[in-house]
């Protein structure tokens, strides 16, 4: 008999990977035997933590690309890097986002490059970059949305336009990239408070607004993607991951 040698273990990159629900989805994919590419924009040092505590746990299984997503030009290249890294690509997390209010009256062109650029326009000239691999190893791509497009945020009309954009794009790729691609996407609700302060009456008001009466954690994010990766007849849909939170009328930061 042949020996065919070890099979390759499969790869999985995910964007703005470094920290928070990012870091969680790289180290559940990981633990399945995954081996990790760490995107990062700024956040160096903790891309470099994570993949060093990965590669402690499993040698030569996670490594580390920096790229701005909101430059076309970065976007390719990163695409070529990733597929240098292993030879190949599994799956692709588009996860990386700028979030940040635009008053009406106050929004801005960088606003708009900074926020369509992040959310929407990375990732689907990334998607379109490593479209190729992925359906040579009928792969998938996960997008990370937000339960606010179907519940608008006041003062965030620029970054809801993006991740609105986004959850079309996801169900335009289902299609484009069928049979060999499957594309789906993830809307988290209140997972962690805010990076902003935020006394104990707008923390009571947040969770007032939840069902389940709680945050959730990224570990339920992450779960959500491990469904989804080993899922192989769902494509084309948005799973929202937010304790009921969008059934709340008045929903609000």
């Amino acid at each position: 008999m042949t020996n065919s040698g070890p099979v390759a273990l499969p790869v999985a990159m995910i964007t703005g990977a470094a920290k928070r629900i990012g870091a969680a989805m790289a180290c559940k994919l990981h633990n399945e035997g995954y081996r990790i590419i760490i995107h990062y924009g700024h956040s160096k040092d903790d891309a470099f933590a994570l993949a060093e505590k990965l590669n402690s746990q499993r040698p030569d299984s996670a490594a580390c690309l920096q790229a701005n997503l909101c430059n076309s030009d970065e976007v390719k290249a990163l695409g070529k890097k990733a597929l240098d890294v292993w030879g190949q690509l599994d799956v692709l997390v588009n996860n990386a986002s700028s979030f940040y209010p635009t008053p009406v009256g106050d929004i801005s062109e960088d606003d708009w490059d900074s926020l369509v650029g992040s959310n929407v326009k990375g990732p689907l000239f990334l998607s379109q970059a490593l479209a190729p691999a992925l359906e040579t190893n009928k792969g998938c791509i996960i997008n990370m949305v937000d339960m606010h497009i179907d519940r608008p945020l006041p003062s965030h009309s620029v970054y809801l336009i993006a991740k609105s954009g986004l959850a079309s794009l996801t169900q335009s790729l289902a299609i484009d990239l069928a049979p060999n691609v499957r594309v789906n996407g993830i809307a988290p609700g209140a997972i962690l408070w805010p990076e902003r302060e935020m006394d104990d009456a707008e923390k009571d008001k947040l969770l007032s607004s939840i069902p389940l009466g709680e945050l959730g954690t990224p570990e339920d994010i992450a779960n959500t993607l491990s469904f989804l990766v080993s899922a192989p007849y769902i494509t084309g849909q948005i799973i929202y991951v937010d304790g009921g939170r969008g059934l709340h009328t008045g929903a609000s930061a």
